[in-house]
């Protein structure tokens, strides 16, 4: 045994020798260096000989790499830790103890800081691959940290019974409180939860209310926004490079407004507050997003503060004085106070040849290069309407604007006691921000489910190995009041329920709307009403007839009598 395993390792030595020679033959550095030993005229031709010889054994030394001359040497030697600079010592060392006459051993010691220059290289390119593994661990270690506590904070808000689809008041954050109005603005979803909400990071919903008889300071932003009017009525101005355009906005109304554009709003109504809903689009930085105040001051501060001196003399052709008076005088904050006159002069309706407004959809300007204004959702056509509450929509093929977003816009006005039908989106996600009145609402999950039995794959392998059906669904539920935002993702079962007392008035932002279509559970045109009779059997294990008197039985369509109804019309049944 002993012998035939000497006998391999001799064949595999061989080979081993073999390959190396066949690659040192090939090796174009041999045959330059072949070549400089045969033309130095001052060489006899013993010593071309022992300069062609130093030159292979050099092209046999490269290809057998670092390892296996440390290996000849009798010790072990790791490739990451050669010593270049050691190494090219001990290389002209050898050069001169072991060549005759000078220019041999310039050749040799050549060769050896060529080497040289080869190994620092290597090492160099080790380092840096080193460094970019490195980092990446790095950043997978702490994206899985960041997933553990996401997954954490979850398990906690699901274990205290609250939902991670619902944000209530104490959720946004105040970005302008006066007593003359209020800005309030959600924080980014994916704080909420990377793993639920990452399609929907871009998104944020702001609320807006102004007190009767306030002008809102100039801005723009570095992000696109949709309002809807949720109540009062105003005028919005919006200032372009070469004009400007007026819209009077009224309860009901939508309008997008484009980044980059600067806007300003008053109310002028005697009473009522103005109170818009905004779902805002940043351009720059997926999530955030940031107003940019031209006029202003110290409160709200103008971006004109942040220029020099020179820049702003030049820029403007006045003096420095008259520029910090200008800039120095504003500290009533972004919503401010005006006077009765100042709001009846702002809310003229301009005639042609004026300033460059415009009312919508009056005015002499073409429609190519007129701002597309606001419409009244409320005033649409309803898409499902009965004594139990109505449906309007805006689909993006409807809408220039919204067809841009890819986003659809619905009104749901639920009367007071009654419910949706059970109903889910198959593609759009649904941001939907309650304007008016109370109730509750429930949807079927299975994502929260996954969290709460330890993570898919766990949940997953103990169902299989009870041999049932891995998907499991948790109910989420909450109270919908005024001010409350429920996510609602593609796919997701769906009821809203109106208290006794309010009719229930929602606002919804459907995200991803192309080509969606909003499927019902339950009512007169519910989908599994649609199936064969053999269907139905296969697919409940029951008889048809009992399938079809348990879809079949409510024959109103979308809005539906609530719970309570139901329960006082078995009663008076029975």
């Amino acid at each position: 045994m002993k012998h035939s395993s000497c006998i391999l390792q001799a064949f595999a030595l061989i080979a081993l020798v073999s390959v190396i020679s066949c690659n040192a033959a090939q090796d174009p550095e041999l045959k330059q260096c072949k070549h400089q030993c045969r033309h130095q005229g001052q060489f006899y031709e013993r010593q071309q000989e022992h300069c062609e010889r130093q030159c292979k054994e050099y092209i046999r030394q490269k290809h057998q790499g670092p390892r296996r001359r440390g290996e000849e040497e009798g010790h072990e030697v790791n490739p990451r830790e050669v010593d270049p600079e050691g190494e090219c010592r001990s290389c002209k060392e050898r050069c001169q103890h072991g060549e005759e006459g000078r220019r041999e051993q310039q050749v040799c010691e050549s060769r050896c800081e060529r080497r040289h220059r080869e190994q620092v290289q290597e090492q160099e390119e080790r380092h840096h691959r080193r460094g970019r593994d490195n980092l990446e661990e790095k950043y997978e270690e702490e994206e899985e940290e960041e997933e553990e506590e996401e997954e954490e904070e979850e398990e906690r808000e699901t274990g205290e019974g609250r939902s991670p689809y619902v944000f209530e008041e104490g959720h946004f954050r105040t970005i302008e409180r006066s007593q003359h109005g209020r800005m309030r603005v959600l924080p980014k979803f994916t704080e909420r939860s990377k793993k639920l909400f990452m399609g929907i990071e871009n998104y944020r919903v702001e609320i807006f209310e102004a007190a009767p008889h306030t002008f809102m300071v100039p801005k723009h932003c570095d992000a696109d926004y949709i309002f809807f009017v949720a109540c009062g009525r105003g005028k919005i101005n919006l200032v372009h490079s070469n004009r400007r355009e007026s819209f009077n906005i009224e309860h009901g109304h939508i309008m997008k407004i484009p980044a980059g554009v600067t806007t300003y709003f008053i109310n002028n109504d005697d009473h009522q507050r103005l109170v818009m809903v905004k779902l805002i689009i940043p351009v720059v930085t997926p999530g955030h997003f940031q107003s940019f105040f031209g006029a202003g001051g110290e409160n709200p501060e103008s971006f004109f503060r942040a220029f020099s001196g020179e820049i702003l003399e030049a820029a403007l052709k006045v003096s420095r004085d008259q520029v910090e008076r200008v800039f120095e005088r504003q500290r009533d904050g972004m919503i401010i106070k005006a006077s009765r006159e100042q709001i009846r002069a702002l809310s003229q309706d301009e005639q042609e040849g004026g300033h460059g407004g415009s009312i919508w959809p009056f005015g002499g300007r073409g429609e190519s290069e007129r701002h597309e204004g606001p419409f009244n959702l409320l005033r649409q056509r309803p898409t499902h309407s009965n004594q139990h509450g109505k449906l309007m929509e805006v689909k993006p093929e409807e809408c220039r604007s919204l067809e841009k977003l890819n986003m659809a816009i619905s009104f749901a006005n639920i009367t007071r006691g009654s419910m949706t039908a059970p109903y889910f989106n198959s593609r759009a996600t649904k941001i939907s921000v309650v304007v008016n009145g109370r109730g509750c609402f429930e949807m079927a999950c299975p994502h929260l489910a996954e969290s709460r039995h330890g993570g898919r794959g766990q949940r997953e392998r103990e169902m299989e190995q009870e041999g049932t059906n891995p998907v499991h669904y948790e109910k989420v539920s909450g109270e919908l009041r005024r001010g409350t935002v429920v996510i609602v993702p593609a796919g997701h079962p769906f009821v809203e329920v109106a208290s006794q007392d309010d009719n229930l008035e929602v606002i919804c932002f459907e995200l991803n709307a192309e080509e969606n279509e909003l499927v019902a559970l339950a009512g007169k045109n519910n989908v599994f009403s649609h199936l064969e009779r053999e269907a139905s059997e296969l697919a409940f294990r029951a008889r048809p007839e009992e399938v079809r008197r348990v879809f079949e039985s409510q024959r109103e369509d979308f809005f539906l009598p609530g719970p309570r109804h139901h329960q006082r019309g078995r009663r008076a049944d029975a």
